[in-house]
Protein backbone atom coordinates (compact mmCIF):
# COMPACT_ATOMS: atom_id res chain seq x y z
CA UNK A 1 0.00 0.00 0.00
CA UNK A 2 1.32 3.61 -0.77
CA UNK A 3 2.52 5.90 2.33
CA UNK A 4 1.26 8.89 0.61
CA UNK A 5 -1.10 10.31 -1.80
CA UNK A 6 -1.20 13.31 -3.32
CA UNK A 7 -4.85 14.37 -4.16
CA UNK A 8 -5.21 16.90 -7.17
CA UNK A 9 -8.69 18.64 -6.57
CA UNK A 10 -10.69 20.78 -4.24
CA UNK A 11 -13.82 21.02 -2.11
CA UNK A 12 -15.99 18.20 -1.84
CA UNK A 13 -14.68 15.37 -4.03
CA UNK A 14 -11.19 16.28 -2.47
CA UNK A 15 -12.84 15.88 1.60
CA UNK A 16 -14.41 12.47 -0.02
CA UNK A 17 -10.89 10.87 -0.65
CA UNK A 18 -8.90 12.33 2.19
CA UNK A 19 -11.41 10.37 4.45
CA UNK A 20 -11.17 7.01 2.66
CA UNK A 21 -6.77 7.88 2.72
CA UNK A 22 -7.27 8.13 6.50
CA UNK A 23 -9.52 4.79 6.64
CA UNK A 24 -6.52 2.94 5.13
CA UNK A 25 -4.25 4.59 6.69
CA UNK A 26 -2.64 6.74 3.82
CA UNK A 27 -1.10 10.01 4.30
CA UNK A 28 -2.82 12.51 2.20
CA UNK A 29 -1.38 16.05 0.88
CA UNK A 30 -3.68 18.40 -0.46
CA UNK A 31 -3.34 21.32 -3.08
CA UNK A 32 -4.88 24.75 -2.90
CA UNK A 33 -4.69 27.56 -4.57
CA UNK A 34 -4.46 31.08 -3.15
CA UNK A 35 -8.09 31.29 -2.90
CA UNK A 36 -9.11 28.50 -0.91
CA UNK A 37 -6.27 28.51 1.71
CA UNK A 38 -8.92 28.13 4.04
CA UNK A 39 -11.11 25.51 2.60
CA UNK A 40 -12.13 22.37 4.61
CA UNK A 41 -10.06 19.91 2.34
CA UNK A 42 -6.57 21.69 3.75
CA UNK A 43 -7.71 21.33 7.58
CA UNK A 44 -8.72 17.47 6.88
CA UNK A 45 -5.24 17.19 4.80
CA UNK A 46 -2.19 15.72 6.35
CA UNK A 47 -0.01 18.13 4.68
CA UNK A 48 -0.83 20.61 1.81
CA UNK A 49 0.83 22.19 -0.92
CA UNK A 50 0.26 25.92 -2.25
CA UNK A 51 0.33 25.88 -6.34
CA UNK A 52 -0.42 29.29 -7.24
CA UNK A 53 -2.55 32.48 -7.46
CA UNK A 54 -6.59 31.38 -7.26
CA UNK A 55 -7.39 30.90 -10.93
CA UNK A 56 -7.15 27.53 -11.82
CA UNK A 57 -5.14 27.53 -14.59
CA UNK A 58 -2.50 28.78 -12.76
CA UNK A 59 -3.04 25.90 -10.02
CA UNK A 60 -5.65 23.02 -10.10
CA UNK A 61 -4.94 22.86 -14.06
CA UNK A 62 -1.01 23.78 -14.25
CA UNK A 63 -0.04 19.71 -14.66
CA UNK A 64 3.75 20.52 -13.85
CA UNK A 65 2.70 22.29 -10.48
CA UNK A 66 0.71 19.19 -9.40
CA UNK A 67 3.86 17.03 -10.37
CA UNK A 68 6.45 19.56 -8.61
CA UNK A 69 3.68 19.05 -5.14
CA UNK A 70 4.15 15.15 -5.53
CA UNK A 71 7.49 14.84 -5.83
CA UNK A 72 8.50 17.93 -3.43
CA UNK A 73 6.30 15.61 -0.39
CA UNK A 74 6.81 11.92 -1.49
CA UNK A 75 3.64 11.36 -2.52
CA UNK A 76 3.85 8.12 -4.56
CA UNK A 77 0.40 8.46 -6.32
CA UNK A 78 -2.26 11.16 -7.37
CA UNK A 79 -5.90 10.94 -7.21
CA UNK A 80 -7.52 13.57 -9.62
CA UNK A 81 -10.95 13.16 -8.36
CA UNK A 82 -12.91 14.75 -10.97
CA UNK A 83 -13.06 17.49 -13.16
CA UNK A 84 -9.67 19.39 -13.72
CA UNK A 85 -7.00 17.03 -14.69
CA UNK A 86 -8.94 13.66 -14.30
CA UNK A 87 -9.51 13.27 -17.83
CA UNK A 88 -5.92 14.81 -18.82
CA UNK A 89 -4.48 12.55 -21.22
CA UNK A 90 -0.70 14.59 -21.14
CA UNK A 91 -1.29 14.63 -17.44
CA UNK A 92 -1.57 10.89 -16.93
CA UNK A 93 0.93 9.87 -19.26
CA UNK A 94 3.11 12.37 -17.45
CA UNK A 95 1.96 10.87 -14.03
CA UNK A 96 3.82 7.52 -15.19
CA UNK A 97 6.58 8.74 -16.88
CA UNK A 98 7.64 10.16 -13.73
CA UNK A 99 7.26 6.93 -11.63
CA UNK A 100 4.40 8.58 -10.08
CA UNK A 101 1.11 5.90 -10.06
CA UNK A 102 -1.98 7.73 -11.60
CA UNK A 103 -5.34 6.53 -10.19
CA UNK A 104 -7.28 6.41 -12.71
CA UNK A 105 -6.89 4.40 -16.12
CA UNK A 106 -4.45 4.90 -18.90
CA UNK A 107 -3.40 7.64 -20.84
CA UNK A 108 -4.23 5.30 -23.87
CA UNK A 109 -7.75 4.18 -22.49
CA UNK A 110 -8.85 7.69 -22.36
CA UNK A 111 -7.41 8.12 -25.41
CA UNK A 112 -9.80 6.12 -27.15
CA UNK A 113 -13.06 7.63 -25.44
CA UNK A 114 -11.84 11.12 -25.17
CA UNK A 115 -13.73 11.78 -28.52
CA UNK A 116 -17.30 10.83 -28.43
CA UNK A 117 -16.75 9.80 -32.57
CA UNK A 118 -13.46 7.82 -31.56
CA UNK A 119 -15.37 6.29 -28.98
CA UNK A 120 -18.76 5.20 -30.71
CA UNK A 121 -15.90 3.73 -33.36
CA UNK A 122 -14.78 1.60 -30.27
CA UNK A 123 -18.49 0.30 -29.79
CA UNK A 124 -19.32 -0.42 -33.01
CA UNK A 125 -16.10 -2.70 -32.80
CA UNK A 126 -16.98 -4.63 -30.07
CA UNK A 127 -20.74 -4.59 -31.12
CA UNK A 128 -22.49 -2.59 -28.67
CA UNK A 129 -25.83 -1.52 -29.61
CA UNK A 130 -25.36 2.20 -31.38
CA UNK A 131 -27.93 4.63 -32.23
CA UNK A 132 -27.77 5.90 -35.94
CA UNK A 133 -25.24 8.25 -36.67
CA UNK A 134 -22.04 9.11 -38.60
CA UNK A 135 -17.96 9.99 -37.89
CA UNK A 136 -16.57 13.53 -38.14
CA UNK A 137 -18.58 15.81 -40.75
CA UNK A 138 -16.65 18.02 -43.21
CA UNK A 139 -19.40 20.90 -43.44
CA UNK A 140 -23.05 21.40 -43.08
CA UNK A 141 -23.88 20.20 -46.66
CA UNK A 142 -22.67 16.91 -45.39
CA UNK A 143 -24.62 17.29 -42.26
CA UNK A 144 -27.80 17.67 -43.96
CA UNK A 145 -27.00 14.86 -46.65
CA UNK A 146 -26.51 12.64 -43.42
CA UNK A 147 -29.73 13.64 -41.79
CA UNK A 148 -31.81 12.50 -43.99
CA UNK A 149 -30.33 9.06 -44.66
CA UNK A 150 -31.05 8.90 -40.46
CA UNK A 151 -34.02 10.49 -40.18
CA UNK A 152 -35.16 13.70 -38.13
CA UNK A 153 -34.99 14.99 -35.75
CA UNK A 154 -31.16 14.21 -35.32
CA UNK A 155 -29.23 15.71 -32.36
CA UNK A 156 -26.45 17.74 -33.80
CA UNK A 157 -23.06 17.04 -31.12
CA UNK A 158 -19.72 18.07 -30.07
CA UNK A 159 -17.03 15.20 -30.32
CA UNK A 160 -15.13 16.77 -27.17
CA UNK A 161 -16.27 18.05 -23.84
CA UNK A 162 -19.37 17.50 -21.94
CA UNK A 163 -21.93 18.50 -19.57
CA UNK A 164 -24.32 19.05 -22.57
CA UNK A 165 -22.56 21.94 -24.18
CA UNK A 166 -22.44 21.92 -27.94
CA UNK A 167 -25.54 19.62 -28.36
CA UNK A 168 -28.62 20.92 -30.48
CA UNK A 169 -31.58 18.92 -31.01
CA UNK A 170 -32.64 19.38 -35.14
CA UNK A 171 -36.01 18.46 -36.59
CA UNK A 172 -35.41 19.63 -39.89
CA UNK A 173 -32.96 20.24 -42.44
CA UNK A 174 -33.49 24.13 -42.65
CA UNK A 175 -32.90 24.17 -38.93
CA UNK A 176 -29.74 21.79 -39.12
CA UNK A 177 -28.02 24.31 -41.94
CA UNK A 178 -28.56 27.45 -39.48
CA UNK A 179 -27.55 25.31 -36.01
CA UNK A 180 -24.20 24.26 -37.79
CA UNK A 181 -21.86 27.13 -37.17
CA UNK A 182 -23.37 28.38 -34.12
CA UNK A 183 -22.48 24.90 -32.21
CA UNK A 184 -19.35 24.33 -34.45
CA UNK A 185 -18.10 27.81 -32.55
CA UNK A 186 -19.63 26.82 -29.33
CA UNK A 187 -17.46 23.73 -29.27
CA UNK A 188 -14.30 25.19 -30.79
CA UNK A 189 -14.99 27.83 -28.21
CA UNK A 190 -15.37 25.25 -25.07
CA UNK A 191 -13.05 22.70 -25.99
CA UNK A 192 -10.58 23.83 -28.49
CA UNK A 193 -12.29 20.92 -31.28
CA UNK A 194 -14.72 21.89 -34.02
CA UNK A 195 -15.47 18.44 -34.46
CA UNK A 196 -19.11 17.57 -34.84
CA UNK A 197 -21.23 13.97 -35.48
CA UNK A 198 -24.93 13.44 -35.59
CA UNK A 199 -27.15 10.88 -33.75
CA UNK A 200 -30.34 10.28 -33.74
CA UNK A 201 -32.61 12.16 -31.81
CA UNK A 202 -34.41 9.78 -29.20
CA UNK A 203 -37.44 12.61 -27.79
CA UNK A 204 -38.74 9.58 -25.68
CA UNK A 205 -34.79 9.18 -23.79
CA UNK A 206 -33.39 8.46 -20.41
CA UNK A 207 -29.99 8.79 -19.59
CA UNK A 208 -28.71 5.53 -18.01
CA UNK A 209 -25.24 5.06 -16.71
CA UNK A 210 -23.36 1.74 -15.77
CA UNK A 211 -20.61 1.82 -13.27
CA UNK A 212 -17.86 -0.14 -14.45
CA UNK A 213 -14.60 -0.76 -12.56
CA UNK A 214 -11.33 -2.95 -14.19
CA UNK A 215 -8.05 -4.58 -13.61
CA UNK A 216 -6.22 -3.31 -15.93
CA UNK A 217 -5.94 -6.97 -17.13
CA UNK A 218 -9.43 -7.99 -19.07
CA UNK A 219 -11.28 -8.46 -15.96
CA UNK A 220 -14.22 -5.85 -15.44
CA UNK A 221 -17.27 -5.79 -13.49
CA UNK A 222 -20.50 -3.64 -14.03
CA UNK A 223 -22.34 -2.40 -10.53
CA UNK A 224 -25.90 -1.11 -10.57
CA UNK A 225 -26.64 1.39 -13.06
CA UNK A 226 -27.95 4.46 -12.33
CA UNK A 227 -30.60 6.35 -13.53
CA UNK A 228 -29.26 10.55 -14.30
CA UNK A 229 -32.61 11.42 -16.36
CA UNK A 230 -33.97 14.18 -14.55
CA UNK A 231 -31.71 17.00 -15.53
CA UNK A 232 -31.61 20.90 -15.58
CA UNK A 233 -29.56 22.38 -18.71
CA UNK A 234 -28.33 19.14 -19.97
CA UNK A 235 -26.48 19.23 -16.04
CA UNK A 236 -27.75 16.25 -13.74
CA UNK A 237 -30.29 16.50 -10.99
CA UNK A 238 -31.07 13.30 -9.35
CA UNK A 239 -29.19 10.16 -9.88
CA UNK A 240 -30.51 7.12 -8.69
CA UNK A 241 -29.46 3.67 -8.43
CA UNK A 242 -30.95 0.88 -9.51
CA UNK A 243 -32.37 2.71 -12.35
CA UNK A 244 -36.03 2.01 -11.74
CA UNK A 245 -38.63 0.51 -14.18
CA UNK A 246 -36.29 -1.88 -15.84
CA UNK A 247 -36.42 -5.24 -16.70
CA UNK A 248 -34.02 -7.65 -15.94
CA UNK A 249 -33.35 -8.43 -19.51
CA UNK A 250 -32.39 -4.38 -19.63
CA UNK A 251 -30.66 -4.38 -17.00
CA UNK A 252 -28.50 -7.42 -18.00
CA UNK A 253 -27.98 -6.30 -21.64
CA UNK A 254 -26.65 -2.61 -20.07
CA UNK A 255 -23.89 -3.96 -17.94
CA UNK A 256 -22.82 -6.69 -20.43
CA UNK A 257 -22.57 -4.19 -23.11
CA UNK A 258 -20.42 -2.05 -20.51
CA UNK A 259 -18.30 -4.97 -19.62
CA UNK A 260 -17.54 -6.27 -23.66
CA UNK A 261 -16.54 -2.17 -24.14
CA UNK A 262 -14.04 -2.07 -21.28
CA UNK A 263 -12.44 -5.51 -21.85
CA UNK A 264 -12.03 -4.49 -25.37
CA UNK A 265 -9.40 -2.12 -24.36
CA UNK A 266 -8.34 -4.17 -20.62
CA UNK A 267 -9.82 -1.19 -19.08
CA UNK A 268 -7.88 -0.08 -15.30
CA UNK A 269 -10.01 1.84 -12.62
CA UNK A 270 -13.25 3.33 -12.19
CA UNK A 271 -15.33 4.50 -15.31
CA UNK A 272 -18.90 5.24 -16.57
CA UNK A 273 -20.42 3.71 -19.61
CA UNK A 274 -23.64 6.14 -20.32
CA UNK A 275 -26.51 4.96 -22.52
CA UNK A 276 -29.26 6.57 -23.82
CA UNK A 277 -32.85 4.42 -23.46
CA UNK A 278 -36.00 4.88 -25.02
CA UNK A 279 -39.10 5.25 -22.56
CA UNK A 280 -41.36 3.67 -24.97
CA UNK A 281 -39.78 0.68 -26.23
CA UNK A 282 -37.13 -0.57 -23.45
CA UNK A 283 -34.46 -0.03 -26.55
CA UNK A 284 -30.83 1.59 -25.81
CA UNK A 285 -27.25 3.04 -27.11
CA UNK A 286 -24.12 3.42 -26.11
CA UNK A 287 -23.47 7.38 -25.74
CA UNK A 288 -20.04 7.65 -24.44
CA UNK A 289 -17.57 7.02 -21.56
CA UNK A 290 -16.43 8.72 -18.77
CA UNK A 291 -12.63 8.01 -17.77
CA UNK A 292 -13.20 9.16 -14.20
CA UNK A 293 -14.82 8.84 -11.11
CA UNK A 294 -18.19 10.50 -11.35
CA UNK A 295 -19.38 13.19 -9.04
CA UNK A 296 -22.62 10.55 -8.60
CA UNK A 297 -20.59 7.88 -7.52
CA UNK A 298 -21.99 7.71 -3.71
CA UNK A 299 -25.16 6.35 -4.63
CA UNK A 300 -23.65 3.21 -5.89
CA UNK A 301 -21.57 2.63 -2.95
CA UNK A 302 -24.33 3.14 -0.81
CA UNK A 303 -26.06 -0.35 -2.53
CA UNK A 304 -23.26 -2.26 -2.99
CA UNK A 305 -21.93 -1.61 0.29
CA UNK A 306 -18.21 -0.94 -0.89
CA UNK A 307 -15.84 2.18 -1.56
CA UNK A 308 -14.83 3.31 -5.30
CA UNK A 309 -12.19 5.39 -4.06
CA UNK A 310 -10.24 2.33 -1.96
CA UNK A 311 -10.34 0.28 -4.89
CA UNK A 312 -8.69 2.57 -6.77
CA UNK A 313 -6.30 3.50 -4.68
CA UNK A 314 -6.00 -0.11 -4.09
CA UNK A 315 -5.38 -1.34 -7.51
CA UNK A 316 -3.17 1.25 -7.94
CA UNK A 317 -1.10 -0.06 -4.76
CA UNK A 318 -1.23 -3.50 -7.36
CA UNK A 319 -3.85 -5.00 -4.93
CA UNK A 320 -6.93 -6.34 -7.09
CA UNK A 321 -7.67 -8.82 -4.84
CA UNK A 322 -11.12 -6.92 -3.48
CA UNK A 323 -12.58 -8.15 -6.91
CA UNK A 324 -12.41 -11.98 -6.05
CA UNK A 325 -15.01 -12.49 -4.39
CA UNK A 326 -17.35 -9.20 -5.13
CA UNK A 327 -20.89 -10.07 -6.37
CA UNK A 328 -22.66 -7.22 -8.15
CA UNK A 329 -26.03 -7.90 -6.22
CA UNK A 330 -27.29 -4.06 -5.16
CA UNK A 331 -29.15 -3.77 -1.80
CA UNK A 332 -32.08 -0.82 -1.56
CA UNK A 333 -32.16 1.85 -3.19
CA UNK A 334 -29.99 4.69 -3.37
CA UNK A 335 -31.04 9.00 -4.70
CA UNK A 336 -28.65 11.44 -4.98
CA UNK A 337 -29.86 15.27 -5.34
CA UNK A 338 -27.90 18.18 -6.25
CA UNK A 339 -28.89 21.51 -5.30
CA UNK A 340 -27.37 24.65 -6.98
CA UNK A 341 -28.06 28.52 -7.06
CA UNK A 342 -29.27 30.47 -10.44
CA UNK A 343 -29.06 34.10 -10.67
CA UNK A 344 -32.86 34.79 -12.13
CA UNK A 345 -31.52 38.19 -13.81
CA UNK A 346 -29.23 36.44 -15.80
CA UNK A 347 -31.74 33.73 -17.08
CA UNK A 348 -31.39 31.75 -14.41
CA UNK A 349 -27.41 30.98 -15.33
CA UNK A 350 -25.59 28.77 -12.39
CA UNK A 351 -23.94 31.22 -9.78
CA UNK A 352 -22.41 30.98 -6.66
CA UNK A 353 -25.56 31.37 -3.88
CA UNK A 354 -25.44 32.05 -0.31
CA UNK A 355 -25.90 29.33 2.32
CA UNK A 356 -27.46 30.34 5.15
CA UNK A 357 -28.45 26.93 6.72
CA UNK A 358 -27.82 23.66 6.35
CA UNK A 359 -29.43 20.62 7.73
CA UNK A 360 -28.94 17.12 6.85
CA UNK A 361 -30.34 13.94 8.11
CA UNK A 362 -28.64 12.48 11.52
CA UNK A 363 -27.48 9.19 10.11
CA UNK A 364 -26.34 10.84 6.96
CA UNK A 365 -24.62 13.74 8.43
CA UNK A 366 -22.96 11.15 11.04
CA UNK A 367 -21.69 9.67 8.22
CA UNK A 368 -20.00 12.74 6.68
CA UNK A 369 -18.82 13.84 10.27
CA UNK A 370 -21.27 16.96 10.65
CA UNK A 371 -23.48 18.10 13.06
CA UNK A 372 -27.25 17.04 11.80
CA UNK A 373 -27.58 21.08 11.76
CA UNK A 374 -24.72 23.57 11.13
CA UNK A 375 -25.49 27.36 10.51
CA UNK A 376 -23.82 29.97 8.85
CA UNK A 377 -23.29 32.99 9.85
CA UNK A 378 -25.24 35.75 7.95
CA UNK A 379 -23.45 36.86 5.25
CA UNK A 380 -20.74 33.99 4.80
CA UNK A 381 -19.47 32.71 1.58
CA UNK A 382 -18.86 29.63 1.61
CA UNK A 383 -20.72 27.66 3.96
CA UNK A 384 -18.66 25.07 5.40
CA UNK A 385 -19.72 23.13 8.56
CA UNK A 386 -16.88 21.73 10.52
Amino acid sequence: MFSKVLIANRGAIACRIERTLSRLGVASVAVHSDADLDSLHIDHADESVRLGPGPAAQSYLDPAKILEAARATGAQAIHPGYGFLSENIPFAQACEESGIVFLGPTADQMRVFALKHTAREAALRCGVPLLPGTGLLRDEDEAVLEAEKIGYPVMLKSTAGGGGIGMRRCPDAPYLAQAWESVRALAEANFKDAGLYLEKCVDQARHVEVQIFGDGHGRVVALAERDCSVQRRNQKVLEETPAPGLTEAVRTGLRTAAIRLAQSVSYRSAGTVEFVLDAATGEYWFLEVNTRLQVEHGVTEEVHGMDLVEWMVRLGAGDASFLDDFRPDPAGHSIQARVYAEDPVRNFAPCSGLLTEVSFPSTYAWKLGYPPAARCPPGTIPCSPR
